[in-house]
């Protein structure tokens, strides 16, 4: 029972987690110990929260869940784990991740809070609208970027990252309903009602327009932010994260993948080695230039 709790919690989807990160990679404070630390413990409260958020998502999408040919297998679909177990440990994970968010930092807190709220109504409702469905999913990985910014003293984190964050996640998002509308095809709607709202070829709109604004708000990012080197040397990442955009484009398009955005990033070996590449340049710019 505990491997189909923590299962369901999907450590593997903690990998989201790491935008929390970005405030202080940017701001040039990773090698700050006090804002180290503190970012570490935002993170693993971030963990926990988004823990719950999955667990109360599989309750909610039991019965849709038993009827998709992947889904199926999830440890509250299959009866593994326990709905009442599932109930207990998910109030237990948000009242704990409350709890020490306000100790941590009151504005990391109300990010916890929002995050959690509006992942709630996304389970409940939302999710089953449209567009808005991306949009509030896009929301979470902007959340995690401020939340981020929320624990520690920002001097000059621009919100420029905002934008590529916002346009990033956009991608990411309607790639996953691709992915989904793709393996499910005509029976979609039957297994998440929403993809009744969508066809392949406007997926692939949606996806040409994000994909196409991320790599250019990104652009404009390495040589207008004010936190940046003044040499323009961080223009000199933008071929890696072009070529992860591709990379992932390839993936959903030609090996029908995307379905599950974190395990791209755990699996893939050449997006792997773009993002190695990608956060070493950015390191190597920021903190030895």
């Amino acid at each position: 029972m505990l491997n189909a709790l923590i299962k369901t919690m999907r450590p593997r989807q903690w990998t989201k987690n790491v935008f929390i990160f970005a405030a202080l990679v940017f701001d040039k404070q990773l090698l700050d110990a006090n804002s180290l630390l503190r970012t570490l413990a935002g993170f693993a409260l971030f963990c926990l929260i988004s823990s719950s958020v999955y667990i109360f998502n599989d309750l909610a999408d039991v019965e849709a869940d038993r009827k998709h040919p992947e889904k199926k297998n999830r440890p509250i679909a299959s009866g593994k784990l326990p709905m009442s177990t599932a109930w207990i440990a998910g109030v237990a994970l948000v009242i704990i991740t409350f709890a020490l968010s306000w100790l941590l930092s009151p504005g990391f807190e109300l990010v916890v809070v929002v995050y959690f709220l509006i992942n709630m109504a996304y389970s409940k409702w939302l999710k089953h609208i449209p567009i808005l469905d991306v949009l509030i999913i896009a929301s979470g990985f902007v959340l995690r970027v401020h939340a981020g910014v929320t624990l520690i003293d920002v001097e000059r984190f621009s919100p420029w990252l905002y934008v590529v964050m916002t346009l990033l996640s956009l991608f990411l998002g309607f790639g996953k309903r691709r992915a989904e509308l793709a393996l499910l095809a005509h029976g979609a709607g039957s297994h998440r009602k929403v993809l009744d709202g969508y066809t392949l070829p406007l997926l692939d709109q949606y996806i040409m327009i994000v994909s196409g604004t991320t790599i250019v708000a990104y652009s404009l990012y390495t040589f207008s932010a004010p936190n940046v080197p003044e040499n323009h040397s961080m223009m000199l990442t933008i071929p890696f994260v072009v070529y992860a955009i591709f990379r992932y484009l390839y993936l959903i398009e030609v090996k029908h993948a995307g379905g599950a955005p974190e395990e791209i990033l755990l699996s893939d070996r050449p997006f792997q080695i773009a993002m190695i590449l990608w956060g070493a340049a950015v390191l190597a710019i920021f903190y030895l230039s």
